[in-house]
């Protein structure tokens, strides 16, 4: 089924494409508020699905969280910090042994991938060592 190209479309995309924070659908949606209060929650929502859908932004699933938003499309890894939420490209060359691996053990055709991982960033682990009043790493 062909979806039309709208400008509302086209403000969402735009949006997603000028934050590099991995923004969840709240954050895209304040954002496009902020210069077209016109725009409902709904219509940036299935906009963001719609554009996820056909592969011009990537979804970011987040386990007990909001999903994310990502500009680069290319396949690549993610972590996300325990203590703040926010979410950071890994830079890892692609993995094309890891691909094959998962397909030779199960037989599927690995079309696409996410994978998450978890810790904790710079930030927070020295907020937390300035908390004990350990010295910050």
């Amino acid at each position: 089924m062909q979806t039309r190209n709208t400008v509302q479309r086209q403000i969402v995309l735009q949006t997603v494409l000028r934050m590099h924070d991995h923004p969840t659908a709240d954050n895209v949606y304040e954002a496009v508020a902020a210069e077209h209060p016109s725009i409902s929650k709904a219509t940036v929502y299935r906009n963001l699905n719609q554009l996820a859908h056909q592969g011009e932004i990537r979804r970011v699933p987040v386990p007990n969280g909001a999903d994310r938003f990502d500009f680069n499309t290319e396949e690549h890894f993610h972590v996300r910090c325990t203590g703040c939420g926010d979410v950071y490209d890994v830079k890892l060359p692609h993995m094309q042994d890891l691909i094959s691996q998962v397909e030779d053990s199960c037989g599927v055709e690995v079309q696409r991938y996410d994978i998450l991982f978890e810790g904790v960033c710079p930030a927070c682990r020295n907020r937390s060592s300035e908390a004990d009043g350990r010295p910050a790493v």
